[in-house]
């Protein structure tokens, strides 16, 4: 049995709810939800987690509680406590470079400015899985990034992230992790 790993990046509390910055969040709910599974606390590891299985393979879905900056602390734990190789390690984030709308994959390579991938590249390395929701629209340049990514959601994207077409693509993608045939691809919602 292969146990791997699938986390949403974003900050814990209301203030940070259907935030930009909580993309991965939104979109790991989105998922568990359509599992059926709930989330459980488990404060040793700084963590929400929901579990299920997939054929052989054990799926830990995690969003940390440590905020996005402290981010590796908990997969650290997590990955720790399991023996979960980085090859089978996925994360899902907002990508403030890319367009709202597209979504990469990838394996490895750089934070490009992402705090809560500074931090899982400081405690594990980097050649983990990516799947990077863009969120970069034409509100940015006027509020600057740290405010925009720290901003809601307008109710059009929120919709496209929760029961959209990028919340089927990212669905798809996660499928596609857990068995295996994950690759290097760019998404964009159909216009």
């Amino acid at each position: 049995m292969t146990t791997r790993l699938i986390v949403g990046l974003g900050n814990k509390g209301q203030e940070y709810a259907k935030t930009r910055h909580n993309a991965g969040f939104i979109l790991i709910d989105s998922f568990a939800a359509a599992e059926h599974i709930s989330w459980q606390e488990k404060p040793k590891f700084k963590a929400h987690i929901a579990e299920f299985t997939q054929g052989d393979d054990k799926i830990i879905l995690v969003k940390p509680t440590t905020y996005m900056n402290l981010s590796g602390e908990a997969v650290r734990a997590i990955k720790d406590f399991y023996k979960i190789e980085n090859q089978d390690i996925l994360v899902i984030h907002d990508e403030l470079a890319l367009p709202f709308g597209t979504i990469r994959t990838r394996v490895g390579g750089s934070d490009a400015g992402n705090n809560g991938i500074k931090s899982l590249i400081q405690h594990i390395g980097a050649d983990f899985a990516r799947i990077r929701i863009g969120i970069l629209d034409d509100e940015m340049p006027i509020m600057g990034a740290t405010d925009f990514v720290l901003d809601r959601f307008d109710p059009e994207e929120l919709k496209e992230l929760e029961t959209g077409e990028l919340q089927r693509t990212t669905r798809q993608l996660i499928d596609d992790f857990i068995a295996g045939t994950f690759e290097h691809t760019t998404h964009t919602l159909d216009a």
